[in-house]
């Protein structure tokens, strides 16, 4: 592909994906204008998407058409939300913020029930499932595999999951109004469920080198193919 066969879009597109790209890597040499302009760029971008997003899926038809086409009793219910959100604007001026405060308090509360919810329900359930599921000999039997193999693999994820939640018990016992270390069973079981988390964590480092790695390519690849169009034009 030669310079004639770009479009102006893709020209200019390119121009600024090549100087972008370029400015990023300058971080290499040390701290600069040009990485610190492009770092600026990138997270007004991102807050301008982000604001777009918000207003065309949750502001606009969740907030305020519901109460532009309420009516009678309605329009109580639809202009409640607005008006707890309109109370939030109190936190900017710390003289009125005690009015925002107990909206701050439910939106706090209901976020950490649903992050707890999600954690139980969408984590802890399906692991506990799934780890069972593992010593479900009837099931090993009818994927045709190794039953020995299979009960193996399903006693590690078994001593991976324990020792893992193991390890986040900081729970003590009290002794004569004194509390102790935790049992040395409990600190042995922890040990070896921070071996397990050690891993999980090494491998999602590793997913997100690769990841990192492809995207450097896919960059590199990105500008050579530009620079060679341009020579090509030439």
């Amino acid at each position: 592909m030669s310079l004639f066969d770009l479009g102006v879009a893709d020209f200019i597109g390119g121009l600024l994906g090549f100087t972008l790209t370029l400015a990023v890597f300058s971080h290499f040499i040390g701290d600069n204008v040009a990485f610190r302009l492009v770092l600026h760029i990138f997270i007004g971008v991102s807050a301008g998407y982000i604001a777009v997003v918000v207003a065309n899926n949750i502001l606009w038809p969740k907030l305020l058409r519901p109460v532009l086409e309420a009516d009678g009793w309605e329009l109580l219910w639809a202009g409640l939300p607005l008006f707890f959100s309109l109370l939030l604007f109190a936190r900017l001026f710390p003289r009125y913020s005690i009015l925002g405060s107990p909206v701050l308090a439910f939106i706090v509360g209901v976020g950490a029930a649903a992050a707890i919810g999600g954690a139980v329900i969408g984590v802890i359930f399906p692991q506990a499932r799934a780890t069972i599921n593992l010593f479900d000999l009837d099931a090993i039997r009818q994927n045709q595999e190794n039953v020995n193999l299979a009960l193996v693999n399903g006693s590690i994820i078994l001593l991976g999951t324990i020792s893992s939640l193991a390890y986040f018990h900081f729970g003590v016992r009290k002794q004569a109004g004194a509390k102790t270390q935790r049992p040395d069973w409990m600190e042995w079981l922890a040990q070896v469920g921070q071996g397990f988390i050690v891993i999980a964590f090494g491998l999602i480092f590793a997913g997100i080198y690769a990841a990192a790695l492809a995207a450097l390519i896919e960059r590199l690849s990105s500008i050579t193919r530009f620079i060679y169009s341009l020579i090509a034009g030439f």
